[in-house]
């Protein structure tokens, strides 16, 4: 706690003054409200003028803006705003509206918008709490995304790209290639006021080492000003950035820095079933490094890349441990070849094993209480005596269906640390009914994800293990061992280990799948496309939304305070549905934590919520849920986004 009573007496030994806390010196008083809360805050609002004054000052909420970011809440800005663009009352009003978001969805469901300004997607609508915008006309939606809330950026199943202005209902600007792409990676940078997407075709091959990608990337740039407003001189434009070919199949594209033209994407390499690592160190240049990390590719394993500190980070989460691989870019670079021209096509050079490799376990929850049939129930935690408890969900039966990996994209402020969220949709088959049922796993992670094994190795190895033991792995004997940790170290440290408690939407349920066309081999009829299913799923930081098939149950319209209304609607096949995960805790909520050997102790500061209550969301009469194609949420504006196949984009602003 800070003391300041030797400030105070100084104070009045030197001015003569009584004692008091406004006779402090104003950096002090700024120190103290860094230790403040929201809460805080407001109540000195009302002790007095002075202190309402102070407490409305733009320091103050800017650590409170800090305080959001760090907790992975993102602020309801206007278009590509940055927070220094913001007058003093705007950033209080945005601090205000995150805030009660963030308290009020973790309590309750989000509930629709009251007044239309509440909401920067609903400029101009009057007292409604959604607008129906249109898709590109005579087109079919393949990809749909927000960005900001001015615009929308869609992908079309003839392969145009087209951003459309939300306020005034019309196209922008749109980029048709005259030919069949799919939308693989999209990334918007906030400071260069620019969307950098990737387009893909196969030109040749089929499901193995031979096939032939081709690859374009495009940047649309926009004009508008730190208002936030759409620029009425200056339209969006599109314009080619770079174009590239790769060999084997392509599993994913990431755009990992534009700002220094940093591309990757992981191949199968499917001659030895392992991960190839191609990188563009820079798109400029006809060079490429294309190596084969030897890291066996898992059926059931979720991938990720990230970069951090100049290490390209191929990050792997499977069944029960996660795992870091790293790759500096000074050393990828020693294996950099060069193109004859955009069209040539890579070949693979060598295995090129990672520099070093850091993996943590998962901590998994007690979910007794779930009753799953036969083949599906969970591990019993009764047969585990030592403390760890087992995947309630093990591969198999379970496997994901989908993976989404979200980082900080949004505008923030330096110092704020880049978190990723995994939210991993598991499938599983009945066997009962033979249907498929859903649960979904969610968790954060920073890099690394082991901070002991990263910055301080020698911490692992402390005599926990027996003599000539392989394993390089700390245990929590070892890492809390006494007297060998800083306060920051074991602050790190037990941040690692909270951020690997798993958290579940425990309860099966059956979402739905709508069939979208993908790349098949080259050949193929119909634009070489084949149907796969995509579950109607999205995430952002904190939350999640679904479209999943209504139970026996009826389930209701809107929800209430207590999580549902007694008016019951029959005819609803399906309904929209929502969760919030627990909130990300920063390293600094763990500093002080010194329980000694006090193991209990130290488990139950780290102990967080392992269950969502599921809400349900109310949503416009009009409104079609058996034909939407696409679904996003937008977690800063409290905004779901739906497209369906009449080509109408449905925007629901919730409060």
């Amino acid at each position: 706690m800070l003391d300041v009573q030797p400030a105070l007496a100084a104070k009045s030994r030197t001015t003569g003054s009584k004692p008091g806390f406004l006779s402090l010196p104003y950096d002090l008083l700024l120190n103290i409200a860094s230790y403040l809360s929201f809460d805080d805050v407001h109540n000195l609002h009302l002790v007095s003028k002075s202190l309402h004054d102070f407490s409305k000052a733009r320091p103050v909420y800017r650590k409170l803006a800090t305080d959001l970011l760090r907790r992975c809440r993102a602020l309801p800005l206007k278009g590509f705003q940055q927070l220094s663009d913001l007058t003093t009352d705007q950033l209080i009003r945005s601090v205000n509206k995150a805030t009660r978001y963030e308290m009020a969805w973790r309590k309750r469901a989000p509930r629709p918008i009251t007044a239309a300004p509440s909401s920067n997607y609903m400029d101009g609508e009057g007292d409604s709490w959604y607008k129906v915008v249109r898709a590109p006309p005579d087109e079919d939606v393949d990809w749909l995304s927000p960005i900001t809330s001015s615009y929308t950026l869609c992908a079309t199943k003839r392969g145009k790209v087209v951003c459309w202005d939300v306020q005034t209902d019309r196209a922008l600007a749109e980029w048709n290639p005259g030919e069949k792409w799919e939308l693989w990676k999209c990334r918007v940078e906030f400071e260069q006021r620019a969307v950098f997407f990737t387009m893909a075709k196969v030109i040749l091959g089929q499901y193995n080492d031979d096939r032939v990608m081709e690859f374009i990337l495009m940047r649309l740039t926009f004009s508008d000003g730190p208002s936030g407003e759409t620029s009425t001189t200056a339209p969006p434009l599109f314009s080619h950035v770079t174009d590239f070919r790769t060999s084997g199949v392509v599993m994913n594209v990431f755009l990992l820095d534009p700002s220094t033209r940093l591309l990757s994407a992981f191949i199968w390499v499917s001659s030895s079933n392992t991960i190839g690592l191609y990188t563009l160190p820079d798109w400029d240049k006809l060079e490429y490094v294309f190596i084969d990390t030897g890291i066996e590719c898992v059926i059931s394993s979720n991938w990720s890349c990230i970069l951090f500190e100049d290490n390209i980070v191929i990050h792997c989460e499977e069944a029960e441990e996660a795992y870091q691989h790293f790759y500096p870019l000074s050393m990828l670079r020693k294996h950099s070849q060069r193109l004859a021209s955009s069209t040539s096509v890579p070949s693979l050079s060598q295995r090129l094993p990672a520099a070093r490799t850091i993996s943590k376990k998962f901590k998994f929850p007690a979910l007794s209480h779930i009753a799953l049939p036969g083949r599906l129930a969970a591990p019993s935690a009764d047969a585990f005596t030592d403390g760890v408890l087992p995947n309630p969900f093990p591969v198999p039966p379970w496997y994901p269906e989908s993976a989404h990996f979200v980082r900080q994209w949004w505008p923030t402020l330096p110092g704020t640390p880049r978190v990723s969220c995994t939210v991993v949709l598991l499938a599983a088959t009945d066997p009962v009914t033979r249907r498929s049922c859903f649960v979904l796993a969610q968790h954060y992670f920073r890099v690394p994800i082991n901070h002991a094994e990263w910055y301080h190795p020698e911490t692992c190895k402390c005599g926990s293990f027996e003599e000539g033991s392989e394993s390089d792995m700390p245990t929590p004997q070892c890492e809390w061992a006494k007297g060998q940790l800083t306060m920051t170290q074991k602050a790190l440290i037990a941040q690692d280990e909270a951020l690997m408690h798993m958290w579940y939407v425990s309860t099966p349920f059956e979402v739905v799948r709508v069939l979208e066309r993908s790349l098949g081999d080259a050949g193929e009829e119909d634009l070489q496309d084949r149907d796969r299913p995509r579950p109607l799923v999205a995430v952002d930081f904190g939350h999640a939304v679904w479209i999943e098939y209504c139970d026996d149950t009826p389930a209701p319209r809107a929800n209430g305070e207590d999580g549902g209304d007694t008016e019951l609607e029959e005819s609803d096949e399906k309904r929209l549905r929502f969760v919030s995960f627990p909130p990300f805790r920063d390293e600094s909520e763990f500093m002080g934590m010194d329980f000694g050997d006090d193991e209990e102790a130290r488990k139950k500061a780290l102990a967080q919520e392992v269950e969502g209550r599921v809400k349900t969301l109310e949503i416009p009469d009009e409104l079609d849920l058996g034909t939407i194609e696409t679904i996003n949420i937008d977690q800063s504006q409290g905004a779901i986004i739906l497209s369906d196949r009449d080509g109408k984009i449905y925007i629901l602003c919730y409060e």
